[in-house]
């Protein structure tokens, strides 16, 4: 196998939540054009055929299903999908999530578990799912947030909380089911990139990034896809348990 083909991910079969805008929609296509058919989930189930349409422009096929992955149930039945129509799953994105920005002095106990239900807890629910039926192993690749590695500017004390978790549920899955289960499991930490999250954000604040980031820019979609290719793929075969910042070094040490 060549280096470049060590990228491939022909036959494989992957998951990706959070599938009806931003980021997910910019992984759902570089996952097919890598090679992969792709099931995709979200909430909004109404945008997922527009997601579809790009998988099957890069040549492959598709399902979806709307899933709330705070629900279980949900995440055990989109995996289930994946089985029904393709037969196997290989490849686990758990992008689907959810911000504030709300003092923390101010912030209801219902605004805090409802990012920690989803960008935590949801994580965790489509992961065991996911181990549950990838009985030929595979990879996991949650999305966290430089903000769980570093303060932001804006108050995010439930975001932070969240991120900073999934990043401490990665590091514990890689360990349980590497070895075990044949699955990988690591994190990217996104910086900051256009999406319908970052549009909430006040303009001053991507202006402050622009301005403090060493890249001095925000980050193209594409550049956290390719990423993402890297470690699904057998490229990183030998990565697990690691949290990568694709961040225009923000946050470097």
């Amino acid at each position: 196998m060549s280096v470049l083909d060590r990228f491939r991910l022909d036959g494989k079969v992957a998951v990706v939540t959070g599938a009806s805008s931003g980021l997910g929609v910019s992984f759902a296509r570089a996952l097919a054009e890598a090679g992969a058919d792709v099931v995709l989930g979200a909430r909004r189930a109404e945008r997922l055929p527009e997601t579809g349409a790009l998988v099957e422009a890069a040549g492959r096929r598709y399902a979806a299903r709307a899933t709330d992955v705070r629900e279980p149930a949900d995440c055990a039945a989109l995996i289930a999908t994946a089985t029904e129509h393709f037969g196997r799953v290989d490849i686990l994105v758990n992008n689907a999530g959810v911000g504030t920005a709300v003092p923390a002095s101010r912030e209801t106990p219902e605004q805090f578990r409802g990012v920690v239900d989803v960008n935590l807890m949801g994580s965790y629910w489509m992961a065991q799912a996911f181990a549950r039926a990838a009985t030929d192993g595979g990879a996991i690749v949650n999305i966290s947030s430089v903000i769980g590695l570093h303060p932001a500017q804006l108050p995010q004390a439930a975001y932070a909380a969240s991120k900073a978790g999934v990043i401490g549920l990665t590091r514990d899955l890689a360990a349980q089911w590497t070895g075990r289960k044949g699955i990988r499991v690591n994190c990217l930490a996104p910086g900051f990139f256009r999406s319908e999250m970052s549009d909430q954000l006040p303009p001053e604040t991507l202006k402050t990034v622009e301005r403090t980031a060493p890249a001095g820019r925000l980050g193209e979609h594409e550049e956290l896809a390719a990423t993402l290719i890297w470690l699904v793929s057998d490229a990183s075969s030998y990565v697990t348990g690691v949290t990568v910042p694709v961040d225009g070094g923000l946050v470097m040490p």
